[in-house]
């Protein structure tokens, strides 16, 4: 198998994970500012690698199956840091809520989609506007809170404009998650036919 320039980005993508892992932790002056500048790099790698392989054409079967995973992995494992390291009592009840609505928005999604594609429905659930609103809304948010760990970064206060824009990224997850489910209904409550593997697929 030959692997193309898109899909070495987005292996790079999940290479950087277990390095903003390690800078998170590392005590040194400025790490989570470091971490921080990993996880943006991350970000930019997936918006990179999409636009490389629609504008030079350079798709793959294994590209489409491991960007998705890739994204995945980048969000659900900087909300478990986040988590883990926030303080106690009701802003670490919001934080851990939100972050187990995020993660499990899309497992569900991802689940969804799975299934329409196996049925040949995958472009009923294509990414639409407010899901791609809802990604550039945690990008930001987790960025903020990453950041916000440093003393000189609390006294901007941003600790609280980060849980603001994350519960923000939470409702839009929901709103996202609403959108794709209304969008299968009609095929999940059995309106539309299955097609059977021997089928042409829409």
């Amino acid at each position: 198998m030959r692997i193309n320039l898109p899909t070495w980005l987005t292996l790079f993508r999940v290479a950087l994970l277990p390095v903003m892992i390690v800078v998170f932790y590392l005590p040194f002056h400025g790490h989570n500012i470091t971490a921080a500048v990993v996880f943006l790099l991350a970000a930019v790698t997936d918006w990179l690698d999409g636009f490389l392989a629609r504008r030079l054409a350079l798709t793959s079967a294994f590209g489409a199956f491991l960007d998705p995973v890739a994204d995945k992995l980048m969000v659900a494992v900087t909300l478990f840091l986040l988590v883990e390291s926030h303080p106690a009592g009701w802003s670490g009840v919001l934080m851990a809520v939100t972050a187990a609505i995020i993660v499990g928005r899309e497992i569900s999604v991802s689940a969804l989609r799975e299934w329409m594609a196996e049925i040949g429905m995958r472009a009923t659930v294509k990414v639409a506007f407010i899901g791609k609103l809802k990604t550039v809304m945690q990008m930001v948010a987790l960025v903020v809170l990453i950041v916000q760990h440093e003393k000189e970064a609390e006294a901007l206060r941003l600790y609280h404009i980060g849980e603001a824009l994350l519960v923000i990224a939470g409702v839009l997850t929901i709103w996202s998650g609403l959108y794709y489910l209304h969008a299968a209904w009609p095929t999940l409550r059995g309106d539309k036919p299955r097609l059977r593997p021997d089928e042409p697929q829409p």
